[in-house]
């Protein structure tokens, strides 16, 4: 479990390194699970990388691990937010303006890319 885990924060490590290094316009945990995911992919192909961590379901279980207690990262940001209650106060109507208008295009968007989906693959039903 620890050597997964250790994988998993390694991944997203050089994702921030890349992401840095690069000047790449995204964030580096997104890389970083781009690499995880690569890895993953390529452990399925090919049968000499499954070893280590990636032997078995040791990423995915560590995984799991970290998702059963995903709710206690959301107190460091709980814990900001108290902190800039003032800020929270000033612009506070802007603030939930902003939420709800993106709230609503998320779903639009949201929406929109199932119907292409689903469009594209009643599509690729209908041929021979």
């Amino acid at each position: 479990m620890i050597a997964s885990l250790s994988l998993i924060l390694l991944c997203q490590l050089t994702g921030e390194v890349m992401v840095r290094g690069l000047g790449l316009p995204m964030p580096g945990p997104v890389v970083g699970l781009i690499i995880l995911l690569l890895l993953l992919l390529a452990r399925d192909r090919f049968a000499m990388l499954a070893r280590g961590p990636l032997q078995g379901d040791g990423v995915e279980g560590a995984s799991r691990g970290l998702l059963a207690h995903l709710s206690l990262l959301f107190i460091p940001a709980g814990v900001g937010v108290v902190q800039k209650l003032d800020l929270l106060a000033e612009h506070g109507v802007a603030i939930l303006l902003i939420l709800a208008v993106s709230v609503v295009i998320t779903l639009l968007v949201t929406v929109a890319t199932f119907l292409v989906a689903s469009r594209l693959m009643t599509r690729g039903q209908e041929t021979p």
